[in-house]
């Protein structure tokens, strides 16, 4: 069974002394759930796993029992260690202040009870972390696949991934297009949106919230105005009210907008934003051609394209803690993307095939001086090499 890099990250902290709650985080249908899983199956420690799937969201209290539950076991078996699991936990409310009391209990009481928490609501996680958690717990931030998992795990080759994505769950899908829309748009898109998204924030016009996600996953690697995606909505809206919507879609993982590269703040919010999904099934999702029928069209190929790697750039941005943008001046000259760490910049150009220039880089490397930029495509780095690569890789010295 293939095992993804963060199982030998969880691997290694079980086995250490207990000092720290492992909190496993990432968006939707990654493989989360699994890797602990894979962990637990073989490290040689007991454990308990709970979910709070079906928990009503106000019963505090069932935190409380996980643990006792744990604690009774792993006293009842007479084990020196034990290892508490619960997954999804950022829907009961008050859960950070409620693992604060338990994990602090049993500090002081010298129950060796290792704590794994798993969720997919980053924004919901990182408030509940930062609120009462500080300094008790480590990130595991799990991404999007890279294209070199998917071919050791699957045997998957380059064009495919480009189009259907990076969900292994879709996996045995693709075949039939209508179960593999239905997986996407089911499994992903509504549970994200409705679990995720709704369930923690008020939300005026959901309609319109779903509509700025279809529009903004269509355009994905295009620019487009708010005030052009207004015009093509059915339900009335504000282009404040548009950039919040994008802002919380980019939050729980699935599509936002990146702006232009400038100086100074001020002018990169005031530009249109180029929309970019998380993962380029949300992209494709959306096509009314075929996988085949994409390929051969090679305009459109060359947007799926340049959004699968913009994709696989913005996908590692929160592990990686770098930003990311575009760039384009009056005289047309664009770099496709920009991506921004501890003042370095990487300029990444996209190239589908031998039609375009890549003037843009060197005036961006004029302007900016970039630490590093390059060809992602036909004379440069290969897509098969990019999109097998953690971006924040390329910072290092």
């Amino acid at each position: 069974m293939f095992r993804r890099r963060h199982f030998h990250v969880l691997d290694a902290r079980l086995r250490e002394r207990r000092q720290f709650i492992q909190v496993v985080m990432g968006p939707r249908q990654v493989g989360k759930s699994t890797m602990v899983k894979q962990v637990l199956s073989q490290i040689d420690i007991p454990f308990m796993r709970f979910t709070a799937d079906n928990v009503p969201a106000t019963n505090v209290g069932w935190i409380s029992g996980c643990w006792d539950s744990a604690r009774a076991q792993m006293k009842v078996d007479g084990s020196a260690e034990f290892i508490l699991v619960i997954d999804e936990i950022q829907k009961i409310q008050g859960w950070s202040e409620a693992v604060k009391k338990e994990w602090d209990d049993d500090t002081f009481n010298d129950v060796n009870l290792k704590v794994v928490l798993l969720g997919s609501s980053r924004v919901m996680l990182d408030n509940g972390l930062a609120d009462s958690l500080a300094g008790r717990f480590e990130r595991i931030i799990m991404s999007h696949w890279d294209y070199s998992e998917f071919r050791e795990a699957f045997g998957w080759d380059i064009n495919k991934f480009i189009y259907y994505g990076a969900y292994p769950g879709a996996i045995s899908l693709v075949e039939d297009s209508e179960r593999w829309i239905q997986y996407i748009s089911g499994s992903i898109i509504d549970a994200t949106i409705n679990k995720d998204i709704l369930v923690d924030t008020a939300i005026g016009k959901p309609a319109l919230l779903r509509q700025t996600f279809e529009l903004s996953s269509a355009y994905s690697s295009q620019e487009l105005a708010l005030t052009k995606m207004l015009g093509q909505m059915n339900d009335a809206g504000n282009t404040t009210t548009i950039t919040g919507y994008l802002n919380l879609l980019g939050q729980a993982g699935l599509v936002t907008g990146i702006y232009k590269y400038a100086n100074d703040e001020a002018r990169k919010r005031a530009s249109v934003p180029k929309h970019q999904v998380f993962n380029n099934a949300l992209k494709t999702v959306y096509s009314s051609k075929t996988f085949e029928e994409s390929f051969r069209d090679r305009k459109l190929w060359g947007r799926i394209y340049e959004s699968a790697v913009g994709a696989h750039i913005l996908s590692h941005a929160y592990e990686g803690d770098y930003k990311v943008w575009y760039w384009r001046d009056y005289d047309g000259n664009e770099v496709d993307y920009v991506i921004e760490k501890k003042g370095r910049l990487i300029a990444v150009e996209v190239k589908s095939n031998d039609d375009r220039t890549n003037s843009g880089l060197s005036e961006f490397r004029k302007r900016f001086n970039p630490y590093m930029s390059f060809v992602v495509g036909d004379g440069g780095m290969t897509i098969e090499s990019f999109l097998s690569c953690n971006p924040q890789d390329l910072f290092k010295d």
